[in-house]
């Protein structure tokens, strides 16, 4: 540096609330459209362009903020667990506090609405999902991603409704029988509302875990996680 020249100062990055929100709403707007045609439509007619034209957005902008179909469908599949953009892991919410209140037969009715819910937001984006997965080994991988994060979250969920730990026999059972391709025989087959599912789903998970042996724990205890357990994070929202 010369004798006389001033020194450098870094440039602070410029921040535009304004455009922050702008982005958030564009996003937002692009995951509502992937949500509702991916739903209704399926994969394989469900295109880019067409997602931007419901969104109100150029198809430059989709594939700036997601970079693939198949990112896409995934990010939209996140949004639809939990009913919204918001950065907030299922296990953060207040929905699935309330897993761990109330008798247990509050609780499980507190998991089988939590579940339904769930269920009927994505049913048809799984179906885009399987039929993706079908020729895709990119997307067939992250749908066993997903099936063994829900795996998990179920084994923390339920472990709040029994107020204790659960076995794994019980968290295997229940996350096979709560699974979409059930819900979809009963409701869609079978003709079942969402009540009559939600309300078996309570008697299930009631009677499953009731049956077991509380080994030495209060059925209406308030059980959490041990240290170090993971939450139920936005990719899994299950």
């Amino acid at each position: 540096m010369t004798t006389g020249q001033a020194p450098r100062t870094r440039r602070r990055a410029y921040r535009s609330p304004r455009r922050e929100q702008q982005a958030a709403e564009t996003r937002a707007a692009v995951l509502r459209a992937a949500v509702q045609l991916f739903g209704e439509r399926g994969w394989a007619a469900t295109g880019m362009r067409e997602v931007a034209r419901v969104a109100g957005v150029s198809v430059e902008t989709v594939y700036a903020g997601f970079g693939s179909k198949s990112d896409l469908l995934m990010a939209a599949l996140d949004v639809a667990v939990v009913g919204d953009a918001a950065l907030v892991p299922l296990g953060q919410r207040p929905e699935f506090a309330a897993l761990g209140s109330g008798t247990r037969q509050q609780r499980a009715v507190a998991a089988a609405r939590l579940i339904t819910a769930a269920h009927q937001r994505t049913a048809g984006l799984y179906l885009a999902l399987r039929e993706a997965a079908a020729s895709d080994t990119d997307l067939a991988r992250r749908l066993r991603e997903i099936e063994e994060r829900r795996r998990v979250s179920a084994e923390q969920g339920l472990s709040l409704v029994a107020g204790r730990a659960v076995t794994g026999e019980e968290r295997d059972g229940l996350w096979a029988v709560l699974g979409m391709e059930v819900y979809q025989l009963l409701t869609e087959l079978s003709g079942w509302t969402r009540q009559q599912y939600q309300a078996w789903v309570a008697g299930v998970i009631d009677r499953l875990l009731g049956e077991a042996p509380q080994r030495g724990a209060k059925g209406g205890g308030s059980w959490r996680p041990p240290n170090g357990t993971a939450s139920p994070g936005p990719a899994a929202r299950r």
